[in-house]
């Protein structure tokens, strides 16, 4: 299908302003991937609001500029899916790296986070980045297990002193 310019024009606002909110942006080949799969990550992604597209690279580019993710323009060849991370940065890797579990013709390509193309190895260490509630609950986990072991202590010290009062 041809696109008409202000068709285009309109495309690459779009994702510009996209680009602009996201936290982070992940990139995966699906050269060898069938529609229904790429529906089916569609579907995924949609529940953790993550805005995944598949647009022509010379549009991706055009949208990039101006953006933290601008770095990603010497990376766009090929079939590209494209994932933008609203939320949490590490949501779109999550989903990402579990079908490419599931489904070996799916190759993470690259992602994108706080000015850095990250490697294989840091995109597993963004997807195990905590969640806010996640991070919130470990905290207070936290909190709480400290203040057990200072009333545990007081109590051990309370008791040593009586047991030196004994003697």
């Amino acid at each position: 299908m041809v696109l008409k310019l202000d068709q285009k024009k309109k495309i690459v606002q779009k994702y510009n302003k996209i680009a602009k909110k996201a936290l982070s942006i992940i990139i995966a080949d699906i050269s060898k991937l069938k529609v229904n799969e790429i529906n089916y990550l569609r579907k995924k992604t949609r529940k953790k609001n993550i805005q995944i597209s598949v647009i022509q690279n010379s549009l991706l580019k055009k949208s990039l500029i101006s953006t933290p993710f601008e770095k990603l323009n010497n990376i766009l060849k090929g079939s590209n899916l494209i994932a933008f991370s609203m939320e949490h940065p590490g949501s779109a890797s999550r989903i990402f790296l579990k079908y490419q579990k599931k489904n070996l013709n799916f190759v993470i390509k690259t992602a994108f986070f706080e000015k850095k193309i990250l490697s294989n190895s840091e995109i597993l260490k963004l997807s195990l980045m905590p969640t806010y509630p996640e991070a919130l609950q470990q905290f207070l986990f936290l909190l709480q297990e400290i203040s057990i072991r200072k009333l545990l202590r007081i109590f051990l010290s309370i008791l040593q002193q009586k047991k030196i009062k004994k003697k």
